[in-house]
């Protein structure tokens, strides 16, 4: 008799199960119009995180709370989220013109509205991806404030610890605290949440803000306060999509107003028949280095320019970047902030109208038709879809846009090296169905040599969210024969609009060139160098230029520097 074989999963397996399982149950809930995170139909979403342990998460599935985790969460969710019971995600359905003020998150480009004490509505117009960004978000500060109430609550009845007691009349009081009066109510935070009084301390300021010093105490607070109401009073909080945004997600509703508002613009400046150029960057890097050096030379004399980008990148510059900006408009710059609930801001360059020699590329190799470069801020995961889709589409079903290359520079988790080295993709692989995007980049590893950072070459990975990775998953796509260099959220979804419009429905020349380059921003593998370890910093200011700079020399046909 042949003898059973026993299979057993790897880690890698189950971690990739677990992100499949998270991905089917928030299309589920949403398509059921709500949920309670921390009851029944939460289950399988919290079972599913815990599965997964995300490395940004930290210490999830462990008792103590995890601080680093927190942090990077509530920077990217509205203050004052951890104060309601019912958090309701809407389309864009008309708040702005209300009394409501909206909130938006320091690290996260969303409307929020504080309806009432209990409510807040958070605005989705970016598509899917912001919803699995959220529910992760919300799923994990869920776990961690029930964390908070297993510490506190002494039984059934309510009855609570002295630490909890004092840190309520710590939060309760009106007036600032005292030195002395912050520290006794860390030490009972440090109690409540299983970590030393050190450790509190190192993040605490990190939490707080100018009007609201000592908001960690509150977050804690509210947390705990909220899941201590769940079990003793049965007061369940309570996640709801508005039926607007169930009727509008997936129809590129905000793409198409966004595409449209450009193609006007290049309308009404007769640039629609000019050869465009598209960059998906940041708002600064393609304007700084056509216009800065030149510019800020004499400013700061003996210096490089890389140290003029860093200075154009202190949050105290904004003189000289008004300086650098005011050029910029005078030489065929078009500003279009935007209007159309997208997100992303976008400039037009009219290169007929620059004056070389005020620029960087005093060298450029412009050719008669003269070029109209486009750059769009950073989309976010399918939302990249949606907007290159849209915006590759003929203007009016007639006039076809003779688009010559669209180049992507932007932010990844790095596999192999550390903060700051640059990835050069060759593919995208779309995480959990194996999709792949293969492309020739014009870019190359050899490009960015000799400039003192380590390049990848390699294939890239596009993930559901920087909120779900998990290390062995990312140690198998790094170890065995997918060689994936890194991680983001963006690629494939760029890759699939790039080939649909000039492979398949051919409103955009077939021989269209691609560009992509990422500059690392953490390395998930490595203890203490995730995403919510902390910012780059000035880090990320040679490679973002170098990048830049690169796909700038392309377009202008500059082989090199004469």
């Amino acid at each position: 008799m042949k003898e059973t074989k026993h299979i057993s999963r790897s880690r890698a397996q189950e971690s990739s199960a677990a992100i499949e399982k998270m991905y089917i149950t928030m299309r589920h809930l949403f398509n059921r119009g709500f949920y309670k995170p921390m009851g029944v139909s939460g289950d399988s979403l919290r079972e599913s995180l815990l599965a997964l342990r995300p490395e940004i998460y930290g210490n999830i599935a462990e008792e103590k709370v995890e601080l680093n985790g927190l942090l990077y969460v509530i920077e990217r969710l509205p203050i004052g989220i951890e104060q309601c019971r019912f958090i309701n995600l809407t389309s864009d359905e008309g708040y702005s013109r209300s009394h409501f003020q909206a909130i938006v998150p320091p690290k996260r480009r969303r409307n929020c509205y504080r309806i009432d004490e209990e409510q807040m509505n958070v605005e989705i117009t970016r598509g899917r991806s912001d919803i699995y960004d959220i529910l992760t978000h919300l799923t994990f500060i869920f776990i961690e404030s029930h964390k908070i109430k297993n510490r506190v609550l002494i039984d059934d009845g309510g009855e609570v610890s002295r630490d909890w007691l004092k840190l309520e009349q710590a939060v309760t009081q009106t007036k600032k605290l005292s030195q002395i009066e912050k520290e006794k109510a860390i030490s009972h935070a440090a109690n409540i949440l299983a970590r030393t009084f050190e450790e509190v301390l190192d993040i605490y300021d990190a939490f707080g803000s100018e009007n609201a010093p000592d908001r960690f105490l509150h977050v804690i607070y509210w947390l705990g306060k909220l899941a201590i109401e769940e079990i003793v009073e049965n007061n369940k909080r309570t996640i709801t999509f508005s039926p607007v945004l169930r009727e509008r997600l997936g129809h590129h509703i905000h793409g198409e107003i966004w595409a449209t508002n450009i193609k006007e613009v290049l309308k009404a400046n007769n640039l629609l028949k000019r050869p465009i150029h598209v960059i998906s960057a940041n708002m600064h890097s393609v304007m700084n280095s056509l216009f800065a050096t030149p510019l800020l030379t004499s400013k700061f004399k003996g210096k490089t320019d890389f140290f003029i980008y860093e200075e154009l990148s202190n949050s105290g510059s904004k003189e000289i970047r008004s300086q650098v900006e005011e050029l910029a408009l005078k030489n065929g710059m078009i500003s279009l902030p935007d209007s159309s609930g997208t997100n992303i801001d976008v400039q037009i360059f009219d290169t007929a109208k620059i004056d070389w020699s005020k620029t960087a590329f005093s060298y450029a190799n412009i050719d008669e038709d003269k070029p109209v470069i486009i750059v769009m801020d950073y989309a976010f995961g399918e939302q990249a879809y949606e907007t290159i889709d849209e915006l590759l589409k003929p203007f009016k079903k007639e006039t076809l846009l003779n688009v010559k290359s669209v180049s992507i520079m932007g932010k990844a988790g790095i596999l192999e090296g550390g903060k700051g080295d640059i990835m050069i993709p060759t593919a995208h692989i779309n995480e959990g169905t194996a999709d792949n995007y293969f492309f020739e980049n014009e870019l190359t590893g050899a490009m960015f040599e000799g400039n003192d950072i380590d390049i990848y070459e390699g294939a890239m990975v596009t993930v559901l969210g920087t909120s779900l990775q998990n290390r062995d998953l990312l140690k198998f796509f790094h170890e065995s024969t997918w060689g994936v260099i890194g991680l983001e959220m963006e690629g494939s979804y760029y890759q699939k609009a790039i080939q649909s419009a000039s492979k398949i429905r051919k409103s955009v020349p077939h021989d269209i060139k691609v560009r992509y380059a990422y500059y690392a921003s953490d390395n998930p593998l490595e203890t203490g160098s995730t995403l919510a370890s902390g910012g780059l910093g000035t880090t990320g200011v040679k490679p973002t230029y170098l990048i830049t700079i690169k796909i700038l020399e392309q377009i202008f046909n500059i082989k090199e520097k004469v």
